[in-house]
């Protein structure tokens, strides 16, 4: 596992295969980082699964509503948390391989909880979607994740926490 910087601005991400450290960037995307921690720390990831894995494209998950094994996982992507969605925070961060995106709908400020991994360089949602953590680790677990749109089997999410609370 990759040495830990910033323990506070770190998710650890349990895939099936092992551990994906992600480095958040508040810095960079203050609103979505602080999200994606509030989400972690109430367990709201834990158990939701891949609805939408693009070989060469990304993995995207993060429907805390639709998307946790045993419910009507037909419906997730389609929902968000209980919390109100946020603004954009586009940046000149490229789209790189391992970075993490906020999905939204067509509305740019529109994001909630869903996001993106991205598998590979894909620079044409530069300054589209917004940019908040890059996986420092643990990027062949990602690699692996089911692919499909949904896939029939997804994956899920074992537990995603802060690094700071373990």
């Amino acid at each position: 596992m990759a040495e830990i910087k910033d323990p506070e601005n770190t998710i650890l991400m349990e895939l099936k295969d092992g551990t994906v450290v992600i480095e958040l960037l508040p810095d960079v995307a203050p609103l979505h980082s602080a999200r994606m921690k509030e989400l972690a720390r109430e367990g709201a990831y834990d158990g939701v699964i891949f609805h939408r894995v693009i070989d060469g494209f990304m993995a995207q998950s993060g429907d805390v509503e639709h998307g946790k094994e045993g419910g009507n996982i037909r419906r997730a992507g389609t929902g968000g948390s209980s919390k109100p969605d946020l603004p954009a925070e586009f940046s000149k961060l490229p789209h790189d391989r391992g970075t993490l995106g906020a999905a939204r709908s067509s509305n740019p400020n529109s994001a909630n909880s869903q996001f993106f991994i991205n598998f590979s360089d894909n620079h044409f949602l530069n300054g589209q979607y917004t940019v908040y953590g890059r996986v420092i680790s643990g990027m062949e677990h990602v690699d692996a994740i089911t692919r499909g749109e949904p896939p029939a089997n997804p994956d899920k999410m074992v537990s995603v926490k802060v690094a700071a609370d373990e």
